[in-house]
C-alpha cells in the first residue's frame, strides 16, 4: 500500500490507429467507472483485488493494440513512484534495464526515497538514462538512502550523456556524497547547457568549501539557467564556500529565480558578505529566497548582506531566514535600513528569531 506505479502514455506515431485509440479509451473509462463502483460496495480486500485484476485487464488490452516492441520504444511520458519500501541494488538496477528499452522517453519521474540503494543500484540507473538520449524533463528522487562517491559518480556520468534535458531535479539528500561524487555531479551538470531549471538537493551530505565553489562554477557553463534551487543545508562549506558558490553564481547572467538553502553551514560574517556582495551582481535576480539559519552571522554581516542585496535593483520578492544567528539590535537594524532602499520590492519576508530576544525600529 505504500508504492504506486503510474504509466501514462502519449503516442503519436499511429496516425492510421487514432480512431480505435479513442474508442479504446472510451472503454477504459467505462471499465474504471464501473470498478469504482463496485469497489465502493466492497470491503478494502474486494478493493485491492478489483485494481489487481482492473491492471491486469488494462495491459492485455492495451498490449494487443501494439507489439510489445513497440510499446516499450514509443513510450512518450513515463512516471514511476515507489517509497518507502525495501528496494535495495538489485531492483534499483532491474528498473534501470527497463527504462533503458524506453529509448524515446523524453519526461521521466522517478521517486525512490527512503529506501535501500547503494552504489551498484544508483550506477545501475546512471546506466539506464544514458540510453534515454531524448530526455528533456527528468524528476530523480533519491533521498535517504545509501549512496556514496560511487553512486553519485555513476548517476553523474549518465547525466552529462543527457544533452537535451531543460528541467531537472536531483534529489540527494541524506546520503553519503563528497568530494569525488560531487566533482562528478559538477562535471555533468557542465555538459547540460540546454538546462533552464535546475532543483539540486544535496542536504546533510558531507560538501565541503570546494565542493560548493565547483558546484557554483559548473553552473555558469548553463547559459539558459533562469531558475535556481539548490539546497545544501548542513553540510561544511563555511565562508569560503559561501565566497565561492556567490561568485560563480554571479556569472549566471540568465538567472532570475534563486532559493539557495546554506542552513547549518559554519558560515560568519565574512562568508554571508562576500555572498551578498556577489549575489548583487546579478543583474536580472527577481525573485531570492536566502536561507542562512544556524550560522555564526552577527551584526556586521546581517548590515553588509542587506547593503549588497540593496543594489539589486531588480529584485520583487524577496525572502531572508536569518533565524538562530548572532544578530543583535545594531545588526536588525542596519539591516532593515538597507532594504529599504529596495524600491521596487513587491513581496519581502525576514525572519530574524535569534537565541536573544532583539527588538528594532524601521
Amino acid at each position: 500500500k505504500n508504492s504506486l506505479f503510474v504509466l501514462d502514455c502519449d503516442i503519436f506515431n499511429y496516425k492510421n490507429q487514432l480512431k480505435t485509440i479513442k474508442l479504446f479509451f472510451l472503454f477504459l473509462f467505462i471499465v474504471l467507472a464501473v470498478l469504482f463502483f463496485l469497489c465502493q460496495l466492497s470491503s478494502s480486500f474486494i478493493l485491492f483485488i478489483c485494481f489487481y485484476y482492473q491492471l491486469i485487464l488494462l495491459f492485455h488490452i492495451f498490449s494487443s493494440f501494439f507489439p510489445s516492441n513497440q510499446l516499450f520504444n514509443d513510450i512518450f511520458f513515463l512516471q514511476y513512484l515507489k517509497r518507502s519500501n525495501q528496494i535495495g541494488d538489485e531492483g534499483a538496477s532491474g528498473l534501470g534495464s527497463a527504462l533503458a528499452k524506453c529509448i524515446n522517453l523524453s519526461n521521466l519521474t522517478l521517486y525512490l526515497l527512503r529506501n535501500q540503494i547503494g552504489d551498484e543500484g544508483a550506477s545501475g540507473l546512471g546506466s539506464a538514462l544514458a540510453k534515454c538520449i531524448n530526455l528533456s524533463n527528468l524528476t530523480l528522487n533519491l533521498w535517504s538512502n545509501q549512496i556514496g562517491d560511487e553512486g553519485a559518480s555513476g548517476l553523474g556520468s549518465a547525466l552529462a550523456k543527457c544533452i537535451n534535458l531543460s528541467n531537472l531535479t536531483l534529489d540527494l539528500y541524506n546520503n553519503q556524497i563528497d568530494d569525488q561524487g560531487v566533482s562528478v555531479l559538477r562535471s555533468a551538470l557542465a555538459n547540460c547547457t540546454n538546462l533552464s531549471n535546475l532543483i539540486l538537493d544535496l542536504n546533510k551530505n558531507q560538501i565541503n568549501s570546494a565542493d560548493a565553489s565547483g558546484l557554483g562554477s559548473a553552473l555558469t557553463y548553463c547559459t539558459n539557467l533562469s531558475n535556481l534551487t539548490l539546497d545544501l543545508y548542513y553540510n561544511q562549506i563555511g565562508d569560503e564556500g559561501a565566497l565561492g558558490l556567490g561568485t560563480a553564481l554571479a556569472n549566471c547572467a540568465n538567472l532570475s529565480n534563486l532559493a539557495l538553502n546554506l542552513t547549518e553551514n559554519s558560515i560568519g560574517d565574512q562568508g554571508v558578505s562576500g555572498l551578498g556582495s556577489a549575489l548583487a551582481n546579478c543583474s536580472n535576480l527577481s525573485n531570492l529566497t536566502l536561507e542562512l539559519r544556524f550560522n555564526s552571522i552577527g551584526d556586521e554581516g546581517a548590515s553588509r548582506l542587506g547593503f549588497a542585496l540593496a543594489k539589486c535593483t531588480s529584485l520583487s520578492n524577496l525572502t531572508l531566514y536569518l533565524q538562530f544567528n548572532q544578530i543583535g539590535d545594531q545588526g536588525a537594524s542596519k539591516l532593515g535600513s538597507a532594504l529599504a532602499n529596495c524600491t521596487n520590492l513587491l513581496n519581502f519576508r525576514l525572519d530574524l528569531q535569534q537565541k536573544q530576544f532583539i527588538g528594532f525600529g524601521l
